[in-house]
């Protein structure tokens, strides 16, 4: 699996109550919840991001509480991957758990921009900044990470017979 999109940058320990704030868990259609993303943060994400644009961040991304809402609200706005140095355990099982790829790239994530433009091969482990032609070898998804991500999900890899 290969994404590229537009990269949105943001620094080291960006918790879950920043990627979807507590005030607005109370609704429950995950389209309306996504307006929400990272607007204590980043005002212009939930309005600006398009499909297949990519997150990257710095260490310990995801922290906080463990609320799956953070992932989800990430996906549902069409991030095709989150990149960082590092993710809390939690958030990075929440992710793996509904599909959105997360892949830890170490310090390197320190050459990445703000619009730059990544593409990121799951299966290969290569994540490439096609703005500035680096490129780095990754640890590849292992084979389930990635069929799971396929199916969008561990539910939907569950129901399409996945686990028998």
């Amino acid at each position: 699996m290969k994404v590229s999109g537009k990269v949105w940058r943001y620094g080291d320990h960006v918790d879950t109550d920043v990627i979807i704030p507590a005030r607005y868990l109370n609704i429950q259609d995950p389209v309306e919840l996504a307006e929400h993303a990272m607007e204590d943060i980043d005002t212009t994400f939930a309005a600006n991001v398009q499909p297949g644009d990519i997150v990257v961040a710095g260490k310990n991304f995801g922290c906080g509480s463990s609320r799956e809402h953070a992932p989800l609200v990430i996906k549902q706005k069409g991030v095709a991957c989150v990149v960082a140095e590092s993710f809390a355990r939690i958030f990075y099982r929440n992710a793996i758990n509904i599909g959105l790829p997360v892949v830890e790239l170490g310090e390197a994530v320190a050459g990445i921009e703000a619009n730059h433009r990544l593409t990121v091969d799951l299966g290969q482990g290569i994540v490439t900044n096609e703005t500035t032609g680096q490129a780095w070898t990754i640890k590849p998804l292992p084979a389930f990470v990635q069929e799971l991500t396929s199916a969008g999900g561990l539910i939907a890899y569950v129901k399409e017979g996945g686990m028998a």
